[in-house]
């Protein structure tokens, strides 16, 4: 007499959509967050206020989530010749095109929603922020080093931030400060660090298919490129910080997060697929030394 094993019960539809927005892989948001975080902080001098707070966390999670819908839409014929993609929803046809984008557009209109809660600068800001987001996605097949256009698009809660706590009613972006696009720009180079950590996992795959990527546009300079990206980010957001009046609890976070960069070339010195997936990863708690160093700094004024 012989059996036969039961069938596996396919994925429910809400488990399907889970698994298309990452929602089991809090570090991608948490990425986002924390420099955000850290620009509200900064921008409210201290504390600000639950309101702003929770639209910028759950701003946050819900504006990942869409462009991660977006993302495996644009990339699912790349997708399916990349092992650690090749199982993503949306490749394998268990999630449709229609789908994805739908459910995409409906995070993306209830962050919309929670942005107009706040003021007229904030959301003159959205609608670039949005289209960078949507843009990205593209730009890895006319760009070499499209993490510049993702570094862009994680770091404009910065401004989006500045504009919330500090702007007025006003229909114009007056109220946003130099210090804000400065901080932009300088986390973009920590986008940029973290990303071709990332890049690193894929690149083999990536040679065979074509797709472009800053690991595989700095070749054999790739852990340079990623350490010097981390100098610029941790010197930038340094002395930008301090020009902003923070003290010694920022500095001693922005130690933190140095102390962090330098284990992830202990990390990916070696280029091994599963350690610069594990630095990738572990970026979050870099960022989180920055923002907990900033709010400690305010709060023990």
């Amino acid at each position: 007499m012989t059996s036969t094993a039961p069938a596996a019960t396919p994925p429910s539809r809400l488990a399907l959509y889970l698994q298309l927005i990452r929602w089991d892989r809090p570090a991608g948001w948490l990425l986002l967050l924390w420099p955000t975080l850290a620009a509200l902080w900064i921008a409210a001098d201290g504390f600000p206020g639950w309101h702003l707070l929770i639209v910028f966390t759950l701003g946050t999670v819900l504006m990942r989530s869409a462009g991660c819908c977006v993302n495996d839409v644009a990339d699912r014929d790349f997708d399916r010749h990349v092992k650690r993609t090749a199982q993503r929803p949306v490749t394998t046809g268990a999630v449709s095109v229609k789908a994805a984008l739908t459910l995409g557009a409906a995070l993306a209109l209830a962050s919309f929603g929670l942005v107009l809660t706040t003021n007229p600068p904030a959301i003159l800001l959205s609608f670039p922020a949005l289209a960078v987001a949507i843009a990205y996605p593209f730009a890895k097949r006319v760009l070499a080093m499209p993490q510049a256009v993702l570094g862009v698009a994680f770091s404009f809660g910065i401004p989006m931030a500045f504009a919330a706590a500090l702007g007025g009613m006003e229909w114009h972006l007056r109220s946003v400060p130099l210090s804000a696009w400065a901080l932009l720009v300088a986390n973009l180079f920590w986008v940029l660090a973290y990303d071709t950590e990332y890049a690193m996992v894929d690149r083999d795959d990536d040679l065979k298919i074509g797709v472009r990527s800053s690991a595989v546009a700095l070749g054999r300079w790739d852990v340079a490129g990623i350490m010097g990206f981390y100098a610029a980010f941790l010197g930038l957001w340094t002395w930008l910080g301090l020009r902003l009046g923070l003290g010694a609890w920022f500095l001693a976070g922005m130690a933190v997060a140095a102390a962090q960069a330098l284990w992830h070339y202990t990390l990916i010195r070696h280029r091994s697929r599963d350690d610069c997936f594990r630095a990738f990863r572990a970026n979050h708690w870099l960022g989180f030394a920055v923002f907990a160093g900033t709010a400690l700094d305010l709060a023990l004024r």
